[in-house]
């Protein structure tokens, strides 16, 4: 039996299409290795957000080369996508696929064993018209089942390299939604998490006019289903419609993650956000009132071009009033074909780092609010993992996310037990089951 070792880099869509990938080769009598094993094949699912992802998916792929000098290494993801000629550069590198074709991997695989020269067919995915559909053909091996119904994105963010990376929009079929979901709550799953590149964008330039909220009927509508979750939304996007399913059925994670990006008009404007700080404030101060537990994180820049130091202690006043539940905070990095990398003003490396400082230490301390709040409280949690330095410890996931650590075992896994909070501890709260 031919063995295939996995690694993954960057987002949960990156996540789900690397399962979908060993589905095809489990399908063909591949056996699923570690990637700190010798194995025959490596695939490697890159990502290409930062120039750090990029450094650490060329170390990944020499790792893989060392291991198995004689083993084919297939290199996919956003950074075979937008930088082809790069991956085929290092030596040992045997297929680059990109973004699309991912179908394919198998046959490229088995092509390039006999190949002499590197099996690439990465191709313009600006030509791409339809979502790449493969269904998955085992289930996850975790507690939360990603199901990414949605590709590409066209809001181009002049600091973003994704829509170079993944294309036009393209949306799945309600029908293949519905059996993937189906499959997933089949398979004991008592949490979906809805993903895309550019989620909230889903079903447009479909027939009938489907949005996202049709995609959340869709998926609640299975019997079975315990929890269902939605990935990364522009806050543009948020229907009055979706807050209220959110609102009115528990099934519905009170979590959103809505990127604000920037804490200043003129940088929003010049990142090309589609939305200035008094919509956003309005928009988050309505989904609180009408749903006072949701937890809402977000991610902001640091030091993109022109960002003053004045700007950014404005920033840090707005956060400080937004009272997010969690935030991840990232200093700007200067992405070549994107158009910000060619604005004047470049912060310097010096003072970005000392703002990612600043503004995660006021992350830290919303993030301590937000949680303190649900103190001697009961929350339903979904249990995922053994805690690594102590087994007798396990934590979850609150439906508005926060992570709780309870005293537990690996038996507790992929269910949900009703907590009573007590305390701080690590990353979020400590408590003991109830029931």
């Amino acid at each position: 039996m031919p063995r295939v070792a996995f690694t993954t880099l960057g987002c949960k869509v990156n996540q789900f299409e690397t399962e979908v990938m060993e589905g095809l080769f489990k399908q063909r009598g591949y056996e699923i290795l570690p990637f700190d094993q010798v194995a025959d094949v490596y695939v490697i699912n890159t990502c290409s957000v930062t120039h750090l992802g990029e450094k650490k998916s060329r170390q990944i792929i020499r790792r893989a080369i060392r291991l198995n000098d004689k083993a084919v290494v297939a290199v996919a993801g956003c950074y075979a996508q937008v930088s082809p000629e790069e991956i085929e550069a290092i030596e040992g590198v045997r297929v680059i696929v990109g973004t699309q074709d991912r179908h394919r991997i198998v046959d490229l695989v088995e092509e390039a064993v006999n190949s002499i020269s590197p099996v690439n067919v990465v191709t313009n995915i600006m030509n791409a018209e339809h979502f790449e559909d493969i269904p998955l053909f085992d289930t996850p091996g975790r507690t939360r089942a990603f199901l990414k119904i949605q590709e590409g994105c066209t809001n181009f963010c002049t600091y973003c390299i994704i829509p170079y990376a993944r294309g036009p929009l393209r949306s799945r079929p309600l029908e293949s939604i519905i059996t993937e979901s189906e499959k997933l709550i089949g398979a004991g799953f008592k949490e979906i998490v809805l993903t895309g590149i550019h989620l909230g964008a889903y079903g447009r330039g479909m027939e009938d006019n489907i949005t996202l909220v049709d995609a959340v009927k869709a998926v609640l509508s299975r019997d079975g289903l315990t929890r269902l979750r939605l990935g990364s939304l522009e806050s543009i996007e948020i229907s009055d419609e979706l807050i209220t399913i959110m609102q009115y059925d528990d099934r519905l994670c009170d979590h959103l993650h809505l990127p604000l990006q920037a804490g200043d008009d003129t940088i929003l404007k010049s990142m090309n956000r589609h939305y200035n700080l008094a919509e956003y404030r309005q928009l988050i101060n309505n989904i609180k009132m009408s749903i006072p537990s949701i937890g809402i994180s977000t991610d902001i820049i640091v030091g993109f071009p022109g960002e003053t130091r004045e700007m950014f202690e404005n920033a840090l006043q707005f956060v400080e009033k937004m009272n997010f539940s969690r935030m991840h905070i990232f200093p700007y990095s200067r992405r070549s074909g994107t158009p910000a990398a060619q604005f004047s003003e470049q912060v310097s490396e010096d003072e970005k780092k000392y703002r990612v400082n600043k503004m995660q230490e006021l992350a830290d301390r919303k993030a301590v609010e937000f949680q303190e709040q649900f103190l001697n409280k009961q929350l339903d949690v979904l249990f995922e993992i053994e805690n690594q330095k102590d087994s007798a410890i396990i934590d979850g996931l609150t439906g508005n996310y926060i992570r709780v650590y309870v005293n537990g075992n690996k038996n507790m896994q992929g269910k949900i037990y009703k907590v009573l909070l007590l305390k701080t501890y690590q990353d979020g709260l400590w408590g003991e089951i109830v029931q």
